[in-house]
């Protein structure tokens, strides 16, 4: 059975993401990535049967602890930081790696795909508020950091993720994401050989609106969907 609470909060959350949609005049392209940070089990599954399809994981250990639990399968993510230790365990176990921020974490992850023959498909995570206390590839040094990643054969860029700053200056936040839409636009016409940039994953439950309005495709929401949680 259904609980009350997950079911209307999906609802609204596609309802609004379709209303700014239709105002702005852009299509509806957007992914929902539902944040499952110190979610049960039994939430997550009742999430999915409400429609959600791809799950976003923060740590390595709490995705390993509930992927076998987890039916029907999602697409699983890995949106927190990545420790090159903890690669192994889950490089061919999800989706999309959402926070490839380093050179030494890409060499991680190429020399597991290599072995096993795959691509991993992962994002660049960019620290576009450039605050020390998030992590991610600096803005000016973004270009630099794609041309290293051209020498490794088994990672595929599928595209940008960024955290906006932390304030409630909602013009602060939305120059984030605009800046994050130009960069992507800017490398896309670079032409980089296993760089598509078709996803530009930016926005979370407190900002996702704003930044499908500056050009998200894929927002990553937690505590919409299934309420506030123990950190």
């Amino acid at each position: 059975m259904i609980k009350i609470g997950i079911n209307e909060n999906i609802q609204k959350i596609r309802e609004d993401i379709e209303n700014t949609c239709i105002r702005i005049g852009r299509k509806n392209d957007v992914k929902i990535v539902a944040v499952t940070k110190n979610v049960t089990v039994d939430r997550i599954i009742e999430a999915i049967n409400c429609g959600i399809k791809d799950i976003g994981e923060n740590r390595v250990q709490e995705l390993m602890s509930k992927i076998d639990l987890i039916k029907p399968k999602p697409k699983f993510h890995l949106i927190g930081h990545l420790q090159t230790n903890k690669v192994k365990y889950i490089f061919d176990k999800v989706e999309l790696i959402q926070s490839l921020d380093r050179i030494e974490l890409a060499n991680e992850i190429e020399k597991r795909a290599k072995s096993r023959n795959i691509i991993v498909n992962t994002l660049i995570e960019v620290n576009i508020s450039n605050e020390d206390s998030k992590f991610g590839v600096k803005e000016d040094e973004l270009l630099n950091f794609i041309e290293e990643l051209q020498r490794f054969d088994h990672i595929q860029i599928n595209g940008l993720m960024t955290i906006g700053s932390n304030t409630k200056d909602t013009k602060k936040v939305r120059s984030d994401f605009r800046r994050m839409y130009l960069l992507r636009e800017k490398i896309m016409s670079e032409k980089y050989d296993r760089v598509n940039l078709d996803i530009l994953s930016m926005g979370m439950t407190n900002d996702y609106l704003l930044a499908i309005e500056e050009g998200s495709n894929m927002v990553r929401i937690g505590t919409g969907i299934f309420g506030k949680r123990n950190n």
